[in-house]
């Protein structure tokens, strides 16, 4: 069982290593609440690939997530190390078009580049 700092941790190292990550109530397919399902159709809408991490799954993560990220509700989306927000600062973004641009540039760690 890991501690509080370790699980604290384990978060900031996910968020770290994926250039897109969304902390949700469920998966992409199945969402468990109505705030994740929305984010999720909006990112698929974008088109953009994101790692996602289920936090009914992961109770630890779930109570501790919003410590590391000042951010009390879920779904929470991270993109290239920074708190995007939750579902209606999404929904915002996307509505004024910024949503898209903020993946501009993400490396994935496993993708290849062009030479």
């Amino acid at each position: 069982m890991m501690d509080e700092k370790e699980i604290k941790e384990n978060i900031r190292e996910q968020i770290k290593q994926y250039p897109a990550i969304l902390y949700m109530k469920g998966t992409p397919q199945f969402p468990q609440c109505g705030f994740s399902s929305r984010v999720v159709d909006i990112l698929k809408r974008v088109g953009q690939p994101f790692a996602y991490i289920n936090i009914l799954q992961e109770p630890e993560i779930r109570q501790h997530l919003p410590q590391v990220s000042n951010w009390p509700t879920f779904p929470q989306l991270f993109i290239n190390g920074e708190l995007v927000g939750g579902c209606d600062v999404i929904e915002e973004l996307d509505q004024e078009g910024e949503l898209a641009g903020l993946f501009d540039g993400l490396v994935w760690p496993d993708a290849e580049e062009d030479a």
